[in-house]
């Protein structure tokens, strides 16, 4: 078990690199555009601490509350300062507005790319057991991670949808499964059980398909269409709700402690499944077991999550802030700054209210984490 200090500095780190990955986008894009950032700060606005250099009219400072980072571009909301952010061409906003969520969105690719590269790819056909829960039907049956499920109560079984409806139809009732374990055919009996919880599995066994190492191209390839499914999923969230689609309670907001518990509950499983292999004996005739990569994957979708996020047509986010600039681009018009700034304060303070709600409620009434 790792303790929840360990916890909290993964999760610190893996929020504040996002946050910085993000401002560092922003950068980038205006710089390329000819806009002139006065400061580049590592952490929140804040108690400065110190200013670590100055580059072509930046100052690279370091402040008190050390998470992710920050750029204070000259004249962001201010069109009569020439050089400016808010004085740009539209098109130039454009860049430096969408660069943000695009590297939050990049980093996913990135991350995703590389557990594809490091797990390989599935080739279905085949299921094979790839974790065990402690104390479940599965480990009290013998069940091993690795074994290949071949049959259940005699039905061949090459999916994971057909396995999961057989088990779920014969709760509290014992199964005969069919598994190869090492070109050795075994048949054991386990009884999934109805009483224990959704999160855990009836008999506590994760299941998958097994794996071929991927090519370069594969892998780069798959890193994008994970990235762009999941920021459909995203997108489509909304739409789902007024549709009925989704609950309301399963698609809640959460805050800085759910976020948290959700790295403390990956970063506990991926240390464990790696404990466990350190443990095996090499010459064990057991398969050895494969280690998760929970912590990876969360900061792939986290990573997304911000992205799009982001370019909702929020006031105060960089979407809503793109939203101001279209009818510049289409119109030929621009919205008065002083109305663009007093709809995005107002938003800001909205937000603030929000996060703030959100935060209590993650103490009130805590997310249910699965468990793997």
């Amino acid at each position: 078990m790792v303790s929840g200090f360990v916890s909290l500095i993964i999760f610190l780190l893996a929020l504040g690199g996002m946050i910085f990955v993000h401002e560092l986008g922003h950068f980038i894009a205006a710089r390329w555009a000819g806009i002139e950032v006065e400061e580049f700060g590592l952490g929140l606005p804040s108690y400065k601490i110190a200013t670590l250099f100055k580059w072509q009219g930046t100052e690279f400072t370091i402040h008190a509350l050390l998470l992710g980072g920050f750029i204070r571009p000259k004249g962001e909301n201010d069109p009569n300062i020439p050089g400016g952010l808010a004085s740009a061409n539209p098109w130039k906003r454009l860049v430096v507005l969408f660069a943000g969520p695009l590297m939050n969105l990049i980093t996913a690719i990135v991350v995703f790319s590389f557990l594809i590269a490091s797990e390989g790819v599935p080739v279905p056909g085949s299921v094979i057991i790839n974790a065990i829960t402690q104390d479940s039907p599965a480990e009290q049956a013998g069940m091993q991670a690795g074994d290949i499920l071949l049959a259940i109560n005699g039905k061949l079984i090459s999916e994971i949808d057909p396995a999961i409806t057989i088990i779920q139809a014969n709760l509290d009732k014992p199964v005969e499964l069919l598994i190869n374990r090492n070109g050795q055919e075994l048949t054991l009996t386990a009884t999934p059980l109805s009483s224990r919880q959704k999160s855990e599995g009836a008999l506590g066994v994760g299941l998958g398909y097994p794996t071929r190492p991927a090519t370069f191209i594969e892998s780069v390839t798959g890193g994008f269409t994970v990235t762009g499914i999941q920021a459909a999923t995203i997108v489509y969230l909304p739409v789902a709700l007024i549709q009925g689609v989704i609950a309301p309670k399963d698609a809640r907001f959460i805050g800085f402690k759910g976020i948290f518990d959700m790295f403390d509950v990956a970063v506990n499983e991926d240390v464990s499944t790696r404990q466990g292999i350190a443990t095996t004996p090499t010459n064990a005739n057991t398969p050895t077991p494969r280690p998760t990569n929970w912590t990876l994957n969360l900061i792939g979708v986290l990573s997304i999550s911000l992205g799009v996020m982001n370019l909702f047509p929020i006031p105060a986010l960089d979407g809503g802030r793109i939203l101001f600039t279209l009818p510049e681009i289409l119109f030929r018009k621009r919205i008065p700054a002083q109305w663009e700034n007093t709809v995005n304060g107002v938003a800001m303070l909205l937000l603030i209210g929000l996060m703030l709600f959100v935060n209590v409620m993650d103490f009130v009434n805590p997310v249910n984490i699965p468990h793997p």
